[in-house]
């Protein structure tokens, strides 16, 4: 492969929201998991592991998460996914992110019950006919999830490479007990993510959203001496 080819497939990946109910195969899936299963781990330990859900497994497990956040059940995630508090330059590239997307779909930032559905969209999967659980072994340590995260790009890359269309989901792992409820994933199971799979629906202009990003100069720092 041409190297401008793989960097302008990388640069192609962004979080799809809105999805055709045109299925997936299980033989382009298993290709894309199979590969990625090259992401590099400390000592090659592979600590990931997935769960596809799809057909009725997805339909039950979407309708349990929504059961829950339409309850107003508080989401009790296995781990915390970021610093608390977060530095104050995460924070103002979250609101702009999120300001961004309410102002692409029309949504007020007093329109409390148009903010909850699109929460709530989280929980249907965008409409994606596939939901893919990452898990780690309870008590998973932080070298584990980076891992799962090197895994967890490799997938998205493959899938992108297919003209399939990806959205990693902490808001899933959110209601961790709810997944492994419905998916029978025991309690010594940590819920990482979800990521919601599909063919990208092109009339959807919240598809074509994508957040800045920052300069080169803002992220690395050059030591030649």
């Amino acid at each position: 492969m041409d190297p401008a080819d793989f960097l302008a497939l990388i640069s192609r990946r962004h979080c799809q929201r809105a999805f055709t109910d045109a299925a997936v195969s299980r033989e382009v899936l298993e290709a894309v998991l199979l590969a990625a299963g090259e992401a590099p781990s400390g000592k090659n330990t592979q600590p990931w592991k997935v769960t596809v859900v799809s057909g009725a497994a997805r339909d039950g497990l979407s309708a349990a998460l929504c059961a829950a956040f339409d309850a107003g059940e508080k989401a009790v995630p296995d781990y915390e996914y970021s610093l608390l508090p977060s530095p104050t330059e995460w924070k103002d590239r979250a609101r702009a992110c999120g300001f961004s997307l309410f102002e692409l779909k029309g949504i007020a930032r007093d329109d409390v019950e148009a903010r909850r559905a699109h929460g709530r969209e989280n929980f249907t999967f965008f409409g994606a006919p596939v939901q893919l659980i990452f898990h780690l072994p309870l008590g998973a340590e932080r070298g584990n999830f980076l891992d799962v995260g090197m895994f967890m790009q490799n997938v998205m890359l493959g899938l992108t490479a297919h003209g399939l269309g990806s959205c990693p989901q902490f808001s899933v792992a959110g209601y961790a007990g709810v997944v492994r409820e419905s998916l029978g994933l025991g309690a010594d199971r940590w819920v990482v993510a979800g990521m919601s799979v599909g063919w990208p629906d092109g009339s959807a202009s919240v598809n074509g959203f994508v957040p800045e990003r920052l300069p080169l100069a803002d992220f690395v720092d050059w030591r030649d001496g």
